[in-house]
């Protein structure tokens, strides 16, 4: 299928509530400190009002941003990335008890051996704690190798616990060139009406500054986040794949 036949079949996915989308607890995992405010920030809100917060974790340390940057070494930024994300969810209303940050090398998240395995189990570990019911992931087209690699531990996370529910968020996917095909079919899913919440999601993102080109000022080539992807993150709707 073209991206933009499958984009398509996504703004047709019914609107749900968010007890059908995704009953009981659930586990986020976001590849990069600022994928979950990008794609699930109105789903973590949501949750959050119906009295079910989820548990977010944050799987690399997305110190790879700026690597031009002298001022900014990777030790340095991740921390700074790691603040952005605890101000970002306290945005939501999410408390910091409930975020948790794997470290994972950022653009080399493993997508198998020791360290792949030993990730699986903690987040084995997560889902038995909270008694999630629900494990959200990146889309497996999102290109960039470790929303991948994500994508892959929640494939495995399913096939240890087939009974946990895997919805696949995307985020940079949406951005795709429309004319590009991608091995995908007609997928299943819905749509989250998150209108009420787009004011947090909007200072969710806001959080982020270092990937808004506000904090890092000696790397001219590093990473900003683009505006034509900010106009896709923040609609009325969050879309949710089953995967």
């Amino acid at each position: 299928m073209k991206v933009r036949e499958v984009l398509e079949n996504f703004s047709r996915f019914p609107v749900a509530s968010f007890g059908k989308i995704a009953p009981g607890t659930s586990l986020i995992l976001s590849p990069h400190p600022d994928d979950e405010s990008l794609g699930c920030a109105g789903f973590i809100a949501t949750a959050i009002k119906h009295g079910c917060p989820p548990v977010v974790v944050i799987v690399s340390d997305g110190a790879a941003s700026h690597p031009g940057s002298p001022l900014w070494p990777p030790e340095r930024l991740a921390l700074c990335r790691e603040a952005e994300s605890r101000n970002a969810a306290s945005a939501l209303g999410l408390s910091s008890e409930r975020l948790f940050f794997l470290g994972l090398p950022d653009t080399a998240v493993p997508t198998e051996g020791t360290v792949f395995e030993q990730t699986v189990r903690h987040l084995q570990d997560l889902v038995e704690l909270y008694h999630c019911q629900n494990i959200l992931v990146p889309w497996r087209h999102d290109p960039h190798c470790d929303h991948e690699a994500v994508w892959i531990m929640g494939q495995r996370l399913k096939a240890l616990q087939p009974e946990l529910r895997i919805l696949a968020y995307p985020v940079w996917g949406l951005t795709l060139p429309p004319e590009k095909d991608l091995q995908e079919t007609q997928t299943a899913g819905w749509r989250l009406n998150v209108e009420a919440f787009l004011h947090s999601k909007r200072r969710a993102i806001e959080a982020h500054g270092s990937q808004r080109g506000l904090v890092v000022k000696d790397d001219p080539s590093g990473f900003v986040l683009p505006e034509h992807l900010l106009e896709k993150m923040l609609q009325p709707y969050e879309i949710f794949i089953v995967s």
